[in-house]
């Protein structure tokens, strides 16, 4: 680190990062920016332990306009972050994603729907009896209907993660192996940050896109997020079903949720009101899944009364208990200070769209997209912008 003299700083080396770090060189080749990652392994790291999926049915516009972008850039995504002729392959499976409708979600969910269809994203409202055809596992217990969203999907989430970074990379953003211990400032505006190593960096602009740690890293310069770290799970099951071809994600009115990744294999998770909240334990406790979601999923799909667990995992996941929605762009109270924060639980499938809009406000730009209703004016304004009345991963 010869030269500590940037004109950006990303704490934080994750998808967030690397994604607007490349946006930024994309635009402006000559800035300096550091992407400062204190695990360049990414074990602890959310996005390579997330589900991956990528999904239009949101109720908010500035959402699903989010994943409509995302979808543009994943169609020509091996190509456009190639790097000396070596293209990415992030495996996009597009099996669809179907959200089973109960009578409470109706009236919510047909408007969503409507407001989807009117931006023209591809989803589609199913009758329960073509439910039943698009997924026949399921007994439609509880069921008035369902939304698919036929282009959505699921990807390497890791494979999203280094093409980004390896790209970001090569266009000269250099990616330095260290933690970020505190946030510099100066006469009330953003001057830097310090490392563990007593080693300081200095820049104008510095980007919190440190995940669940966001809250640890902005109580440094005394701004308090709306942010907790919680520990969530997911597990993996083989079975007896084998169904002939990849069923669509589904997602259950109580926010349990299933992956088929082909045969009998099948991935669960549920997001469960007693999940801990921790910045360091990534303990898989296979009795949580047996004891509480096992019972619920037999309910919805009896087949999975007799299975094999393989395997199970868990990440960490930035809830924002403000309103469950991103918090995005530069803190009023301290110029310089931008964020990228509070995705609970969707910002794998934002990092497309919220890289190229924190770029845009970075440098001055107008945004391509307006997201100014996420920004973090809201909070200080206490104005929370809510997704849903449902539960939803």
């Amino acid at each position: 680190m010869a030269n500590n003299n940037y004109d950006v700083i990303m704490v934080g080396g994750g998808v967030m990062g690397c994604a607007i770090a490349y946006y930024l060189l994309k635009a402006d080749s000559r800035l300096k920016i550091a992407l400062v990652e204190q695990d360049p392994t990414y074990t602890k790291a959310s996005t390579p332990l997330s589900d991956g999926n990528i999904r239009l049915q949101f109720n908010i516009k500035e959402n699903i306009q989010m994943s409509l972008y995302g979808l543009e850039v994943l169609a020509s995504f091996a190509e456009e972050m190639a790097v000396d002729g070596d293209k990415p392959d992030v495996a996009f499976r597009q099996q669809g994603n179907l959200f089973i409708i109960d009578e409470a979600s109706r009236e919510e969910s047909q408007q969503g729907l409507a407001l989807q269809q009117s931006l023209g994203a591809p989803v589609a409202w199913l009758t329960p009896d073509e439910v039943k055809q698009v997924y026949p596992l399921y007994n439609l217990a509880g069921c008035v209907g369902g939304t698919l969203g036929r282009l959505d999907g699921t990807m390497s989430p890791l494979a999203v993660l280094l093409a980004y970074k390896k790209k970001a990379v090569a266009l000269g953003a250099h990616f330095i192996q260290a933690e970020v211990t505190d946030l510099l400032k100066h006469e009330n505006r953003m001057a830097g940050v310090k490392l563990a190593s007593g080693d300081t960096l200095a820049a104008p602009v510095v980007v919190n896109a440190a995940g669940p740690w966001a809250p640890k890293i902005a109580q440094t310069v005394g701004v308090n997020l709306p942010i907790q770290s919680i520990k969530r799970q997911v597990t993996v099951v083989e079975t007896l079903a084998r169904p002939d071809k990849i069923l669509p994600v589904i997602f259950f009115p109580s926010g349990l949720y299933c992956i088929h990744e082909g045969e009998g294999l099948f991935m669960w998770g549920k997001s469960l009101a007693d999940d801990p909240v921790t910045y360091d334990d990534f303990t898989w406790e296979r009795y949580r899944f047996e004891e509480l979601l096992w019972p619920e999923l037999v309910e919805f799909i009896p087949a999975f009364d007799r299975l094999k667990v393989v395997r199970g995992w868990t990440g960490l996941y930035e809830v924002n208990t403000f309103d469950g929605n991103a918090i995005l762009g530069e803190w009023p109270e301290l110029p310089g200070f931008f964020l990228a924060n509070g995705f609970s639980g969707h910002g794998f499938q934002q990092c497309h769209a919220v890289g190229r809009y924190l770029a845009e406000l970075i440098i001055g730009q107008p945004p391509t997209l307006d997201l100014s209703i996420f920004s973090p004016q809201r909070i200080l304004e206490n104005k929370p912008v809510f997704e849903s009345h449902r539960k939803i991963i």
